[in-house]
């Protein structure tokens, strides 16, 4: 399956952008051919699309279903395994910003709240104190807003998003 430059240098961005977000340049890639494609493309098609190894497209696949990014799917009377992603951009973020808080805010506020729960033993320990409770502030005002975001409706986060920016210029 060919697809045209434009869709190429999306899905060539895309990729970059996906490791900033966690995820292997590949994966990112298959999440925009998946994205532009609007339609169920089985793994040989994406790896003709993309010009990669049956080996990279299966593991960029596992990545994605693991993201909750992609869905397998079968069609009756048809023995391969057909791939597609979210058709709504937002979701596809909103399942982004959840991963990210799962993987790395949650973490992190399980540390804070360890070291916090500890007596400093050290007057270094004692002055750390202080930058780690802000920190930790941070953090859970930071996941209560990404929990927030899989729960609004896209119209809502769009009127707060312009909202915000407007403000800010």
């Amino acid at each position: 399956m060919k697809i045209s430059v434009t869709d190429e240098a999306f899905v060539r961005h895309f990729g970059e952008l996906g490791r900033s977000w966690g995820i292997s340049r590949t994966a990112g890639q298959i999440c925009a051919l998946l994205y532009l494609s609007g339609q169920l493309l089985t793994a040989d098609d994406i790896t003709d699309s993309l010009a990669i190894s049956r080996s990279n497209t299966s593991m960029g696949l596992k990545e994605l279903q693991s993201w909750r990014l992609v869905w397998l799917q079968r069609r009756p009377g048809d023995r391969r395994e057909y791939f597609s992603t979210p058709k709504d951009i937002w979701e596809i973020m909103r399942i982004v910003a959840e991963e990210r808080r799962r993987r790395e805010i949650e973490p992190t506020l399980w540390m804070l709240r360890e070291l916090l729960a500890e007596q400093p033993v050290s007057l270094h320990d004692a002055m750390a104190q202080p930058r780690l409770r802000e920190m930790l502030e941070l953090f859970e005002l930071l996941n209560h807003w990404l929990e927030g975001l899989g729960h609004e409706k896209s119209k809502k986060e769009v009127a707060f998003l312009k909202k915000s920016s407007a403000k800010n210029f």
